[in-house]
Order: structure tokens, then C-alpha cells, then sequence
């Protein structure tokens, strides 16, 4: 079995009203999700775990859960705050803030057997991607030795930028065999005229727009699963009471991993195009880019059959 996990529950504060993960892109009303299971789906994957907020539990099932499950296998992670160890949940009562990327895949934690991909539900990959992942889990799965080897598919900077504002990216050095050194959360990128750049307190400081970039495309064996567990434990054992807004990050955690000689990470980069809704302001480019798509013959004009395509409305 190869197991896709999206990442579907995260807020989205910069994006405005609405639930993002749920905003219509396609000719016919196709989500990105949409895009994404049936790119997996070609690739090879054949399972395909949700992880959702339950305040959207029946929207998210009523516009696409419903008709992914008659393409595929299904299954739903809830995401919640106070979904954390008891002694935890009382230390952090206050708390608003989702925990971050780490909880989410820790929450599918039951529903996973054998080595998966995790991918963001909000952000377009283009199709190589996800045959780069069936291949990593077919090695993954023969992988019996005692280290912990971690897949990771990196982007080109300068082709995950958003017209509308800054956004935040896992910047990479990688060796030229292909495995990870280390991984900088960068935040407030912004496009500028010869490039990017990051801005802070006003200076500008540039980046190369050639950097391989994480766009939290993991693939990762079960075992990182008990790991994940373990460090989530101890994220919350260090963090202060009154200490409301941390994260529990996978690009994060995986750099303190590496940095300790803990994972080794292996590296491949596609020269895809990455599109995807940071800001409100990106919906009209994203429809844009998927007419497109449609259009030069990449994506058929309906996803699904007709019977799939009267459900989805």
C-alpha cells in the first residue's frame, strides 16, 4: 500500500475568510486537493489519509471527501489543539494557535502502515513529484537497517514565490550526492525584481533564486512515526506555560535530527512549478494556472466521470 497524507486542517490566517484548502480551482470546480490525489493516484498510491479540522469535518467530506472515496482508499486524522497528553492539555488550556505540521502527520499515526508521503492540501506540486515519492517508498519499504532514512522532494525558489506577499520556505543545502545538510526556515520571502529576497526590519537581504526549497513533500518511514511521538513529548515538556503560539514543524524538527546525525535525508528536486494560496489575492492566478493546464492537454477537462462530477456539486 502506498499511503498519501494531506495536510488539510492548517487555518490559513493570511488567506482571509474562507477555508482555502476548500476554495474551487479547476474548469469545473476541482479543488487542488482534487489535482493532487489524482497525480498520486497515477503514481501509483492507492491510499490516501485526510487530516482535518472537525469544525470542517462535514463540509470538507460533503464538497470532496465523498468522491475521493469512490477513487480511491480513505481515511480522516483529526487535527486538534487538545489533542496532546493529558498532563499538557492543562499547561496549554489557553491556546488557540494549531500546533503545526509535526501534530498533524502524529495524528495518522494509527491509520498508517509502512512507509507514506505527506503533502501540504493548499499547495500544487505538478505531477513528477509524486512519481519521485512512489519511488522512494518502493526503497523505503525494503529498508530494514536500524537508521532512520527520510525522503524529501525540493522545489527551485525562484518557482514557489507568491505575487501577493511574503511567504515562508525551508531553504536547503544539499550535497552533490543528493542527501540533506541542513534546512533553514526562512521567513518573509518576497519576489523583487532581480529575484528574492528576504526582508527584516526594513534591509533587504537577497537570496538565490536557484536555492532548493522544501514545500513540505516528505516521504518518511513508519518508524519516524515513534520518533515524531517522542519529540512532540519533549517540544511540550520545554515549552513555557505561557507560551502560546509555538509550533511543532517538520522541517524543524528533521534539521535538529540531522544536525544530531539522528536521519539522513535523500533529496530529489523537480523543476516543477509550484503554485498554491498563501493570500486571498492568489485564487484568480491559481484558477488561471490550472485553465491552463487543462487547456494544453495535462489535466482532462472533467477529473471524474459524470456521476462524480453531479456529486461534487
Amino acid at each position: 500500500m502506498k499511503t498519501l497524507v494531506i495536510m488539510a486542517a492548517g487555518i490559513g490566517s493570511r488567506f482571509g475568510e474562507g477555508v482555502k484548502q476548500l476554495t474551487p480551482v479547476g474548469p469545473n470546480g476541482e479543488l487542488i486537493m482534487d489535482y493532487s490525489v489524482h497525480d498520486a493516484v497515477q503514481a501509483g498510491f492507492d491510499h490516501v489519509v485526510f487530516v482535518i479540522r472537525r469544525d470542517i469535518e462535514v463540509d470538507f467530506k460533503e464538497i470532496i471527501g465523498k468522491r475521493i472515496e469512490q477513487i480511491v482508499s480513505v481515511d480522516y486524522a483529526y487535527q486538534e489543539i487538545d489533542r496532546i497528553p493529558a498532563g499538557a492539555r492543562e499547561r496549554f488550556s489557553d491556546r488557540t494557535k494549531p500546533w503545526g505540521t509535526g501534530q498533524a502527520v502524529l495524528c495518522c499515526r494509527d491509520l498508517i502502515d509502512g512507509p507514506f508521503f505527506v503533502i501540504n492540501a493548499d499547495d500544487y506540486y505538478g505531477k513528477e513529484a509524486y512519481r519521485m515519492a512512489a519511488d522512494m517508498i518502493d526503497s523505503f519499504a525494503d529498508d530494514t537497517g536500524a537508521g532512520l532514512t527520510i525522503g524529501m522532494i525540493s522545489f527551485v525558489l525562484g518557482n514557489t514565490l507568491s505575487d501577493n506577499g511574503s511567504v515562508t520556505r525551508g531553504i536547503c543545502r544539499v550535497s552533490e550526492d543528493g542527501r540533506l545538510i541542513s534546512i533553514d526556515e526562512t521567513k518573509n520571502i518576497v519576489k523583487t525584481e532581480d529575484g528574492a529576497a528576504t526582508v527584516s526590519e526594513g534591509e533587504i537581504h537577497p537570496l538565490d533564486i536557484n536555492s532548493p526549497v522544501s514545500m513540505n513533500m516528505w516521504v518518511f518511514p513508519e518508524k519516524f512515526l515513534d520518533v515524531l511521538k517522542d519529540r512532540f513529548d519533549r517540544f511540550l515538556e520545554d515549552l513555557p506555560d505561557d507560551d502560546l503560539k509555538s509550533e511543532y514543524l517538520l522541517p524543524i524538527l528533521i534539521g535538529d535530527l540531522l544536525n544530531e546525525k539522528n536521519a539522513g535525508v535523500i533529496v530529489e528536486k523537480t523543476n516543477d512549478e509550484w503554485f498554491g494560496m498563501t493570500y486571498h489575492e492568489d485564487i484568480e492566478a491559481v484558477q488561471q494556472a490550472f485553465k491552463e493546464l487543462v487547456d494544453s492537454g495535462a489535466y482532462p477537462q472533467r477529473l471524474y466521470n459524470d456521476q462524480q462530477q453531479e456529486e461534487r456539486k
